[in-house]
């Protein structure tokens, strides 16, 4: 064979390409990106000569920690001596950083996870370097080895020899247990900011010779997640392409995003409300090359972005916008508030869960869009209950009716918007129950005026409540929504005729009410005694309460707050104490002649001469 024939091997293994990742790894202390705080630590305990034994170093993917684990087997072992800036020039370090000197040994945790593996590297630590001062161990991905591994390796890693040291490396330093954590130095690898993965990928791309758009590299660091080994291998995918200058949409057509202007024609609907748009906008990004789950991601991070704009913080907390889309993004926040934008985000967010588990994506983002569409201004509506319970509202009496919520964010924004188009205001009865305070619907003076309000149908009746009640004078007007104030005269009247247009449990229920009076704030209080809290109870039922509402609403022409709650009367509970010696078949017959025993008895068709009394226990517990 000649020597032309003998060269070819070493030829074809020099020219062997190395990628991007590999060929720009950083190989000193200083060029650690993001992670600053772990390199000076680092370079701290080599100049003070405190290098310990064991070292854990966690993160995510892609931060640094191989590359620092390497570096600092350069500093221990570099030919030119001990230092935190290892020469990078000698044969060890060359070696290092190839990842094939035989004294730095970079073991897979993930393949060699067994107790056999532990066993043998046990046996090799007792041996000495081959050529340099340390036989450092790099076991990658550490959290994979068995428990049996772990056990083995215990005591070897609380004393090994003077010239081992071990470097562990691990995404997920949960799973490694709590002996070999005690065991080791930890240091925390941060995520990197895009703004470093930027510029790092800038000086990439002029090193290789190739333009790159700012927008297309602000595009690859933003999907890179933190991780300077994805964006670096996006980028080794356009480099692939051959061409010498790679912009934005090439990065979006890599990825399967929408472009900018792309996605800004989408949020326009999504803004407005026009849920037609919105599918129209969807359908036409999908058939340019967008991946369904990719845009609602991208939609997601671009209202992540409004919502900062929204609370006040500066343009440095965008994440995802590119820097064209800031004046675009500000302006959106203006347009919506804060509620709004956190609804919008919850059904992208529950939408983008979904996604992955369905075979159904497009039909799941069309629902996402029309839902948002469909969402009500949830900050108008919390504005008005925030305005109602501070009774800032138009007075019972006024003739102005209560002004829609739409035309009050429209004032608050300076926006101007036609009837239908738009986002459609919230209506007062979206906001359930809560919006019907009682300042908005024909509250009296005594509420304006800040007397303290009691919290629903569940609130404690209180005597000095009822007092006031009663040396009140309201007249019977009707609000806004139809809510009728009554005379505390009539109170009970009313109660007695709603009670007689009712029938069965409700009515026998609702006449255990001994005390009927009108409260503060206008609501008619039904209270029961302690003794008959249960008939209390059934009426609070959600279809007992709606009967008995709807009886006072026929009685009174309009509707009637209801209050049910319990008092303390003394002189029932003096009888309650007092005790009764009846027989048992009086206190059988005294129960049967309770109307809840007999609607129950109809219920059933039981017997009621096999019903059996059982006296409650003398602790007051119950049988």
């Amino acid at each position: 064979m000649d020597k032309s024939s003998q060269s070819l091997p070493a030829e074809k293994a020099a020219a062997q390409y190395v990628v991007v990742a590999r060929r720009y790894r950083p190989q000193t202390f200083d060029e650690l990106i993001g992670q600053e705080h772990v390199a000076k630590a680092l370079k701290g305990a080599i100049a003070s000569e405190r290098v310990g034994h064991a070292y854990l170093f966690t993160g995510a993917r892609g931060v640094g920690k191989t590359s620092a684990a390497r570096i600092l087997a350069k500093a221990l072992n570099c030919a030119r001596g001990t230092s935190p800036t290892p020469c990078n020039e000698c044969e060890i370090c060359h070696s290092i950083a190839s990842g094939d000197d035989v004294d730095v040994l970079e073991i897979d945790g993930a393949s060699n996870r067994g107790i056999d593996e532990i066993r043998q590297l046990r046996q090799n630590v007792a041996v000495r370097p081959a050529r340099a001062r340390f036989k450092i161990y790099i076991i990658d991905e550490v959290h994979m080895l068995t428990k049996e591994a772990f056990n083995a390796l215990l005591k070897t890693l609380e004393e090994p020899p003077e010239h081992v040291k071990f470097i562990f490396a691990t995404t997920e330093p949960n799973k490694i247990p709590i002996t070999i954590l005690s065991r080791c130095q930890r240091y925390d690898f941060a995520g990197i900011d895009a703004a470093a993965i930027h510029a790092r990928l800038d000086q990439i791309a002029d090193a290789e010779g190739v333009v790159v758009e700012p927008d297309a590299l602000q595009i690859i660091a933003m999907r890179a997640a933190g991780s300077m080994r994805d964006s670096q291998s996006l980028l080794e995918q356009l480099l692939s392409s051959g061409k010498r200058q790679i912009t934005a949409a090439d990065v979006t057509g890599l990825l399967g995003l929408a472009p900018a202007s792309r996605l800004t024609r989408l949020v326009a609907p999504l803004v407005e409300g026009n849920a037609a748009a919105a599918l129209t906008e969807l359908d036409a990004a999908i058939a340019e090359g967008a991946e369904v789950g990719q845009l609602i991601d991208q939609l997601l991070g671009y209202f992540r972005d409004v919502m900062t704009q929204a609370v006040g913080c500066g343009v440095n907390q965008l994440l995802y916008a590119l820097p064209g889309q800031r004046e675009e993004i500000q302006a959106v926040a203006q347009r919506l508030g804060i509620q709004t934008l956190l609804a919008m985000s919850q059904v992208l967010d529950q939408t983008a869960a979904r996604l992955r588990v369905s075979t159904q994506v497009r039909t799941l983002a069309e629902m996402a869009l029309v839902r948002i569409c469909h969402l009500q201004d949830l900050d108008e509506i919390s504005a008005l209950i925030q305005q109602l319970s501070g009774g800032d509202l138009a007075a019972p009496g006024a003739a102005q009716p209560l002004s829609m919520p739409g035309a009050a964010l429209s004032k608050k924004n300076g926006l101007t918007e036609a009837p239908g188009n738009g986002r459609r205001p919230a209506s007062p009865t979206a906001a359930g129950p809560a919006v019907q305070p009682r300042a908005a619907l024909g509250g009296n003076a005594a509420d304006r005026s800040g007397a303290p309000a009691q919290a629903g149908p569940h609130a404690d009746f209180r005597p000095e409540a009822q007092d006031a009640a009663e040396a009140t004078t309201l007249p019977a007007t009707s609000g806004s929504s139809n809510r009728v104030e009554l005379q505390p005269a009539a109170a009970e009247e009313v109660w007695r005729a709603a009670l007689e247009r009712l029938a069965g449990i409700t009515a026998d229920c609702a006449a255990a009410a001994t005390r009927i009076s009108i409260d503060a704030q206008g609501r008619l209080v039904a209270s029961f005694p302690e003794c008959h809290k249960f008939s209390r109870d059934a009426c609070l039922r959600p279809t007992n309460l709606s009967r008995l509402e709807a009886a006072l609403a026929e009685v009174a022409g309009g509707r009637v707050p209801l209050v049910l709650t319990t008092h303390h009367d003394p002189n029932e509970s003096a009888a309650a104490a007092t005790p009764q010696r009846t027989s048992a078949k009086q206190q059988q017959a005294d129960a049967a002649a309770e109307p809840f025993v007999q609607r129950a008895v109809e219920l059933f068709d039981a017997d009621a001469s096999r019903m059996r009394f059982v006296a409650p226990p003398s602790d007051g517990t119950a049988p």
